[in-house]
Formats: C-alpha cells, sequence, structure tokens
C-alpha cells in the first residue's frame, strides 16, 4: 500500500534538516505507527505523505503511484485526519461531505449515500445539520473522521487524530482506526499516548531528529530494551540518539 524511500526534507536558506532519508513500509491492513517528540520530523513526514509538502529528496508510493511524479493521483488514495479538525464554521457536517464529495467527482446521489451511512456510523444524526461553529472539539473530529473516509481511500494518515479529545471521543477514533484495518486500509498513526499505540499499531518507527532510530513490533522493541513498558522503551531510545 505504502513504501517510503530516503524521503528527506530541508527548510530554509539554511538548509535545516527536518526528515533525513526516512524509509519505512506499510501494508494493507496494518496500522504503522511513527512515534516521536515534538520537533522529531514525523509530522513533516506525514505533510510530505499527504502531498502538502514537497520532498527535498527521495519519493514515496501510495497505492502504486509515485509522490513526487504523481502528486494529484496520489491524493486520491489518501485520507487524512490531524489533531485539528480543519472544518468550516459556515457548514454543517452534512455539507461538508457534499462539497468534498463534488472535489472528488463523486456522483450526488452516492455522495448522499455514503454521507448518510458515515453519519449513522460516527453518532452524528442529532448535529448533521447544525453549523460546525456550534459543534464540540469532539463533534468537529468526528466529521474529519467521516470526511477522510468518504472517498472510500486504501491509505489513511492519521497524526495525533486524538489529542485534545475527551476520553468518549478518543473511543471513537480508535475504533474508527480498528475498523478501517479491518477493511484491509493501510494507516499510519501518529500519537504521544503510549498505550494506544500498543492497543493499535502492528509495527511502529521512532523518529528522532529526522531520522528513524528504530522499527519493528511492540514486542520486539521491549525485548530489544529489555523494557516493560513501551513508555520506558520509548524515553531509552530517544535518550540514546541524544
Amino acid at each position: 500500500m505504502l513504501e517510503v524511500r530516503g524521503l528527506s526534507k530541508r527548510f530554509g536558506r539554511a538548509g535545516i534538516l527536518a526528515v533525513d532519508g526516512v524509509s519505512f513500509a506499510a501494508a494493507g491492513g496494518e496500522v504503522f505507527g511513527l512515534l516521536g517528540e515534538n520537533g522529531a520530523g514525523k509530522t513533516t513526514t506525514l505533510r510530505m505523505l499527504a502531498t502538502v509538502l514537497q520532498p527535498t529528496s527521495g519519493t514515496a508510493t501510495v497505492n502504486g503511484h509515485d509522490l513526487v511524479t504523481e502528486a494529484t493521483a496520489v491524493r486520491r488514495q489518501i485520507g487524512v485526519v490531524s489533531s485539528e479538525p480543519g472544518v468550516y464554521d459556515r457548514l454543517t457536517p452534512r455539507e461538508h461531505l457534499f462539497y468534498f464529495a463534488g472535489l472528488h467527482d463523486l456522483p450526488r446521489a452516492e455522495a448522499g449515500r455514503r454521507a448518510d451511512r458515515l453519519i449513522s456510523r460516527l453518532g452524528m444524526e442529532e448535529f448533521a445539520d447544525r453549523r460546525s461553529a456550534q459543534l464540540s472539539r469532539g463533534m468537529k473530529q468526528k466529521v474529519a473522521l467521516a470526511r477522510a473516509l468518504l472517498t472510500d481511500p486504501p491509505v489513511l494518515l492519521m497524526d495525533e487524530p486524538t489529542a485534545g479529545l475527551d476520553v468518549t471521543s478518543a473511543r471513537v477514533v480508535e475504533e474508527f482506526i480498528e475498523e478501517s484495518r479491518s477493511a484491509g486500509k493501510s494507516i499510519i498513526f501518529s500519537s504521544h499516548i503510549m498505550s494506544q499505540v500498543e492497543k493499535l499499531c502492528d509495527r511502529v518507527a521512532v523518529i528522532h531528529r529526522g531520522r528513524i532510530v528504530a522499527a519493528g513490533t511492540v514486542t520486539e522493541l521491549k525485548s530489544r530494551s529489555l523494557q516493560e513498558r513501551f513508555e520506558d522503551v520509548f524515553v531509552r531510545l530517544v535518550g540514546e540518539e541524544a
């Protein structure tokens, strides 16, 4: 589904290296965790995969399409959810879904069927026709989830999708991820919550100062570090690199 090869990104005239030769792969039906401290490079990596930023070097293949030479095709293969829902205050959730369906050239009747299904699945019936300015953060994140899945993309990029959410809303996001994995989607998932990483991720990569310093299953990384808690594994890996 997704293969990243030597992805790098430099910023500014000084050429600050934010991402340094990152490589990994994620299969369909897999949740791949990308973990790192603030400023480690994980968000920059995800923004490159989302085609928001252009790589300085390296590339990736997303469901058979090259990130650099086929950016438009890549956008049709991905759904993106971040810590900021990014909804338009003047639109209702249902209007959001129809608007983004139009951007992807979905026929209106099909857009309506998909919107109804997602509104029902995410429990949005009570606020589906209220302006988004009136919605809570958790409600807005549900809109973002529905928007990401509207076109049934094979790859999902999720950058801190539960940040700032209460327990109930965070659980909705977790269930969404598990269902998407069961549906065969490839999910790149970033989170600071180590218990959530252990629960959801099939494999993880720890990124520090733009480079991947360790990768494997949670069990494998615990075994290598001789630690019982994954949080301790993460701290040790980052500390050793520092």
